[in-house]
């Protein structure tokens, strides 16, 4: 049974989120945010949606209505707002428990998680990148599988998490997409150190991300892994230490923790064995 749905928060989250839906046939009627601007901006992109001044307005008007504020104030807006038994309330973060949620539950709502695991730059960007991402979902019973039908619904894969699977979730999310963007930064940065500006860096890596990327997808872990530890290569190692060491000190320390940490993915690829991840961690350790 296809229900009401309704946004109480139009960033680029709620935006992508309530264009997928309603094109996909679930009727997004109504929504809610800091600004009335903002409000009618996602009205406008949603056919047959009311823009609300206020977000009491959207959790009468709809059945199941998505918080999708910013994490902090998910618990203060839904605390504010009169909720009943058959209204459903989801908040859309990565981190947050169900526990925000608590005055909806207390009310009779029923309450889950529906998170994607997607980067969102921009509004247009969220929408065309949202369809095949995949979604963590904190739920149980009648709305697991509902909610599971929606990410389907968009083409993607979902994950069942519990609140306490949540933080974990996310860091790993932190990891794979917010701190590659830091390693793209330095690795432009050391291109300065040879005079090429961070724009010409940025260009001139980004077929090697994406040749990264597509071994990734293509032959996986540990066996996309490529460069000097993969091949337990000693004198490169070498080499880039003591470049780093007297061009970039302040990045010695994370080359040789990624170094660490990047032994056990040789390891497991089989181009060195227990000698030779030894070496590398002495190296990588104690530069000896």
């Amino acid at each position: 049974m296809i229900i009401k749905l309704g946004f109480i928060g139009a960033g680029t989250a709620g935006t992508a989120l309530a264009v997928q839906l309603s094109q996909r046939g679930y009727p997004v009627v109504a929504v809610a945010s800091r600004t009335f601007a903002s409000a009618q901006g996602l009205a406008g992109k949603v056919p047959e949606c009311q823009a609300c001044e206020m977000p009491q307005q959207v959790a009468d008007a709809a059945e199941l209505v998505f918080i999708t504020t910013p994490d902090d104030a998910i618990a203060s807006v839904v605390a504010k707002l009169r909720w009943s038994a058959g209204k459903t309330v989801v908040h859309c973060s990565g981190a947050a428990s169900l526990d925000v949620l608590e005055t909806a539950r207390q009310a009779g709502a029923q309450v889950g998680g529906f998170h994607p695991l997607q980067t969102f730059a921009s509004a247009q960007q969220a929408i065309q990148n949202l369809p095949g991402s995949a979604f963590g979902i904190e739920a149980e019973g009648e709305l697991l599988d509902r909610l599971a039908k929606m990410a389907q619904a968009m083409e993607g894969d979902w994950v069942q998490l519990q609140g306490e699977d949540k933080v974990l979730y996310h860091a790993a999310a932190v990891f794979a997409c917010n701190y590659w963007i830091t390693l793209i930064r330095v690795a432009s940065e050391l291109w300065e150190h040879f005079g090429a500006d961070s724009s010409k860096a940025i260009k001139a890596l980004m077929p090697l991300l994406r040749g990264t990327l597509l071994n990734v997808e293509s032959v996986g872990l540990p066996n996309c892994l490529t460069g000097p530890i993969a091949r337990g290569d000693l004198g490169t190692i070498e080499k880039h230490m003591a470049a780093l060491e007297k061009e970039a000190p302040e990045f010695l320390a994370l080359y040789r923790e990624l170094g660490l940490h990047t032994i056990p993915v040789a390891l497991g690829k089989g181009r060195v064995d227990d000698a030779g991840a030894e070496a590398m961690k002495k190296k990588l350790t104690t530069g000896a």
